[in-house]
């Protein structure tokens, strides 16, 4: 007989593995579980949480467009002639006494104007840099936040803070947050879904803590899949193994879990018995999904995609599938934005590799009838420093006073510019919003009131916007 002592072992190591069926079986797998306790239904995925959503949702779902390392507001969406004007003479100690530089603590700071041009596009003169040529094309399909603040200022926390509202590692991130609260609409692929790219100056690593469930159960963490080579370690059947044979072992394995179930009443044990169950539907979904060869010549042409090469073309051309297929938030990670050096080389690199992909995302999206049901964000953990770093080249330090991020669908008013920052681009100063505000706006367009929407943990109700004020920035909603 197998004791509790040995379920929790085994539970332990299945989710702990971090690769294959054990990570998958444990996180967003389990969404069968959730069906068998009421739910939702078996076949199309599960609802989430009683007495959600709050409101009637704009979006169904998010796609984050996430360029880690901390993209060049001044090299994107805010063009600042004043900061161009002053180009080599000493930045003006009144934007930077006392503030939080990450390298340049102690050394003469110098401002540095922008390196490229900018252009005005669409209907309302959208500026946009000429590093970003697709991104004109789409320049009324999104909103440009100018004023973007947060509170870390080196990668790791603030990838933490990005993603789960907190620089305290542990926390549910915000993808986990959305399985929990609304569930997913599928029933054969993972509710939260994490694909990664990499270009440009340096591909710094990201934890996989970034897309954690914390003290969420397990099942709503986010799974990674890889973009080249098997997509989940594992997945397949052996060699030699038959699809009837398989589905008698699992048959076999289920109903000694449900016979054990009848004694213990153990909703882990209900846990194993969905995680079999979907693990085994993947082994069809998961090679459907990756396999594009059903899409068009000119489909893939527009993206630039290259089945299998890894690239954050193809991940883009991967998330608009995904999407189709229900799953709740896709995020997806370009790795090589860190440029304290040699800026125009790296700009040119991670613009060529992302701009004319996003383009082609949103126009997918748009032809399909899906943009105005899926939330696009797009973004890095914080920006620029307006002063010169020199490695290697012109470069720019971390920064967090002041940055852009875009948002498109959902019911967000597209052709629109959101906030400022000042003359020199260093402090965000009109419309200021917060990471915070980013969470709460997501929640909204979702149909979550982000104050009502919490979860007991050591004594406090958590939320992902935390205690501090935050709120959907209701301007730039449709």
């Amino acid at each position: 007989m197998i004791g509790l002592e040995d379920h929790v072992k085994r539970r332990t190591f299945l989710s702990h593995s971090g690769v294959g069926l054990g990570a998958l079986a444990l996180s967003s797998l389990l969404q069968g579980e959730h069906a068998a306790a009421g739910g939702g239904d078996a076949e199309t995925g599960f609802r989430g949480l009683p007495g959600l959503p709050h409101h009637l949702p704009k979006a169904k779902r998010v796609i984050f467009l996430y360029m880690s390392g901390g993209p060049s507001h001044l090299e994107t969406f805010d063009y600042k002639p004043k900061l161009a004007e002053m180009h080599g003479r000493p930045m003006p100690e009144s934007f930077t006494q006392g503030q939080p530089i990450a390298q340049l603590q102690g050394q003469e700071l110098k401002c540095q104007g922008p390196l490229t041009t900018f252009r005005k596009y669409g209907e309302n003169g959208q500026e946009i840099s000429d590093f970003l040529p697709w991104h004109g094309k789409i320049a009324d399909d999104i909103c440009i936040i100018r004023s973007m603040v947060t509170e870390q200022i080196n990668h790791d926390p603030a990838h933490t803070f990005m993603n789960t509202g907190t620089a305290i590692s542990g926390r549910p991130s915000m993808g986990s947050w959305l399985l929990y609260g609304l569930g997913s609409e599928t029933r054969d692929l993972p509710g939260f879904v994490v694909m990664t790219s990499f270009g440009g100056r340096n591909p710094q690593p990201i934890a996989s803590r970034q897309w954690a469930a914390g003290f969420l159960p397990s099942r709503y963490q986010g799974v990674e899949f890889n973009a080249a080579g098997d997509p989940v370690l594992y997945l397949g059947r052996p060699p030699g193994i038959t699809l009837a044979q398989q589905r008698r072992l699992v048959d076999t394995v289920n109903q000694l879990n449900t016979h054990r179930n009848a004694a213990l009443d153990n909703p882990e044990t209900l846990t194993r018995i969905a995680a079999y169950e979907m693990a085994f539907r993947m082994q069809t979904s998961v090679p459907e999904l990756m396999d594009v060869s059903d899409e068009p010549r000119h489909i893939l042409d527009m993206y630039g995609a290259v089945p299998g090469d890894g690239s954050y073309a193809s991940n883009c051309l991967l998330a608009r599938r995904l999407a189709e297929r229900g799953v709740r938030f896709i995020q997806l990670y370009h790795r090589d934005w860190d440029h304290h050096g040699d800026l125009v080389n790296y700009m040119n690199v991670c613009c060529g590799l992302t701009d004319k992909p996003t383009w082609a995302l949103l126009t997918d999206l748009k032809q399909r009838g899906m943009l105005e049901e899926t939330l696009i964000i797009w973004g890095g953990e914080f920006g620029r420093t307006p002063m010169f770093q020199g490695k290697g080249g012109v470069g720019r330090d971390h920064h967090i006073k002041g940055f852009s991020m875009w948002m498109a669908g959902g019911g967000v008013k597209g052709g629109i510019t959101h906030g400022a920052t000042d003359e020199l681009g260093y402090n965000s100063v009109d419309n200021i919003v917060h990471v915070r505000d980013l969470h709460a706006t997501m929640l909204h367009q979702l149909g979550i009131d982000h104050k009502r929407f919490s979860v007991p943990y050591q004594g406090l109700d958590m939320r992902l916007t935390g205690v501090e004020e935050a709120r959907p920035i209701r301007e730039i909603l449709a």
